[in-house]
C-alpha cells in the first residue's frame, strides 16, 4: 500500500493554517439568527415529547451558526417506558420517580449517523494516501469474493451506488466466521453504479479501512476525529448513560433482546460487537455540533485539523461522500444550496448548510419503546425554521 503522504496533518495540530474558532453559547443576534423564530424552533421541538402519541420520548436540539450555539433545548425522557405491551400497542410507563428526563447533556445512540464518521475516516486515508478513492475494494480485500468479481469501487461504497443490497441478516449467524464468510460471499444485486442505499457499503468499508491503516474503526474515530475535536461524549458503546431505544423483540425486531439502554440499537451492528461501519455510535447533541462546526470550516477546530479543506469539499460536494445532500425530507428549506447530512434510524439526524454557515442537531429517541415508520417532518420543519432565522436572506 502507498506510503502516507507528506505532510498530511490528520488529527494534529497546526498544519500551517490558521486556528478555526471553538464554539460558544452566545445569542441568536451574534450568530446573524432572529431570536423569534429560535424560540418558536425551541417551542416546536419541545412539543414534540408531549401529547397522547409523542414523536418521541425525548429530544436535544442544539443549532446555531458560524461559531455560535445560538438555541440549545432539552425536553421529554431518555427513559420514559419499562416495556412495549404488544396487546395494547402502547408504552408501558414507568413511575414518574423512575423516569430518566433527557439533558443537553444526554447521550443518543446515533444508528446512521455512524457512516459520516467511517466517510470522514476513509476520506482521511485518502488524504494520507493509503486508499484511493476509485480503487477497487477488491484489491484491499481479495478474500471478498462478491465486490471484487464486480469489481466494485470505493467510492461507490461510500456513495451506495456499489449495487449491494440494503442488508445481511448477520444477527442469524451463529458465529464471527460465519458472519464473515456471509460477507466475503456477498455481491451486489444490482448493477454497480445505480444507487441502493445500503448498510452493507459501510460494513466493507470499515474491513477496507481497517486493512490500509491496520487500526480498528473505533480506534480510527477516536484518534483521528474526536480526540483530536475533543468530543469526549463521542463513542461506541456501551454507554450506560444514554437515551434508551426500543423494547426489541420478535416479530417487529430481528432479535429477542428486551429494553435497551446504553447498547447498539441496531442488530448488525449488535452481531458485530457494538463496532461497525455503518451504526454503533453514541453521542451528544453539542458533540455533533462541534462535528458539524468542524467540516463548515474546512476540517479545522481550534488548533486541531481532521482534514484539509480539499477532502472536506469532497465529502460535501455532489454526489458526497457517505453525506446525504440537498434532502428537503430532513432538510426542510436549508436543502436546495448544498447542505449536507444524515438521519438514523433511533430519531436522530443532522444537517449543516456551507451557504449560511448553520447547523442543526436533532437527537431523539424515536423508537422508545417500539421502531416505527419514519417521520420526517419535525426534522423538515426544524431545519426550515432555522433557514427562516438567518439574517439578510
Amino acid at each position: 500500500m502507498p506510503s502516507p503522504a507528506h505532510g498530511a496533518h490528520t488529527g494534529r495540530k497546526g498544519g500551517g493554517q490558521l486556528s478555526a474558532p471553538r464554539l460558544r453559547i452566545d445569542t441568536p443576534e451574534r450568530a446573524g439568527l432572529d431570536a423569534g423564530e429560535l424560540r418558536q424552533l425551541a417551542g416546536e421541538v419541545r412539543a414534540l415529547t408531549t401529547g397522547p402519541d409523542p414523536w418521541a420520548a425525548g429530544v436535544v436540539l442544539v443549532a446555531g451558526r458560524g461559531p455560535v450555539i445560538a438555541v440549545e433545548e432539552a425536553a421529554g425522557w431518555a427513559v420514559r417506558y419499562a416495556a412495549y405491551d404488544e396487546k395494547t400497542d402502547a408504552g408501558t410507563e414507568l413511575a414518574a420517580g423512575a423516569r430518566v428526563p433527557v439533558t443537553v447533556h444526554t447521550p443518543f445512540d446515533l444508528a446512521s449517523l455512524t457512516k459520516l464518521f467511517t466517510a470522514v475516516a476513509a476520506v482521511q486515508q485518502l488524504e494520507r494516501g493509503t486508499l484511493g478513492v476509485d480503487a477497487r475494494v477488491g484489491a484491499y480485500l481479495p478474500e471478498f469474493r462478491g465486490v471484487r468479481e464486480h469489481g466494485v469501487t470505493v467510492r461507490q461504497l461510500l456513495t451506495h451506488t456499489s449495487g449491494l443490497r440494503p442488508e445481511l441478516p448477520l444477527y442469524d449467524c451463529p458465529d464471527d466466521a460465519a458472519r464473515l464468510a456471509m460477507l466475503r460471499a456477498e455481491a451486489p444485486s444490482s448493477e454497480p453504479g445505480e444507487y441502493l442505499y445500503s448498510d452493507l457499503n459501510l460494513i466493507l468499508l470499515q474491513y477496507v479501512l481497517e486493512r490500509v491503516s491496520g487500526r480498528s474503526l473505533d480506534v480510527l474515530v477516536r484518534d483521528g476525529i474526536t480526540r483530536p475535536l475533543g468530543m469526549n461524549a463521542t463513542a461506541f458503546g456501551p454507554c450506560p448513560g444514554a437515551a434508551a431505544t426500543e423494547d426489541q423483540r420478535l416479530p417487529w425486531g430481528k432479535a429477542d433482546r428486551g429494553m435497551l439502554r446504553g447498547v447498539v440499537h441496531d442488530e448488525n451492528a449488535w452481531a458485530l460487537g457494538g463496532v461497525a461501519g455503518h451504526a454503533g455510535l453514541f453521542s451528544t447533541a453539542r458533540d455533533l455540533a462541534v462535528f458539524c462546526r468542524t467540516l463548515l470550516a474546512g476540517g479545522s477546530y481550534g488548533p486541531a485539523r481532521i482534514l484539509g479543506p480539499d477532502f472536506v469539499e469532497l465529502l460535501l460536494t455532489p454526489p458526497g461522500l457517505g453525506f446525504a445532500l440537498d434532502q428537503p425530507r430532513f432538510m426542510g428549506a436549508l436543502a436546495g444550496g448544498g447542505a449536507a447530512g444524515h438521519t438514523g434510524f433511533t430519531g436522530t439526524s443532522l444537517v449543516l448548510d456551507p451557504v449560511t454557515g448553520t447547523f442543526l442537531v436533532l437527537l431523539a429517541n424515536t423508537v422508545h419503546p417500539r421502531r416505527r415508520p419514519a417521520d420526517n417532518t419535525p426534522r423538515a420543519a426544524a431545519a426550515t425554521r432555522l433557514r427562516r432565522a438567518v439574517r439578510g436572506t
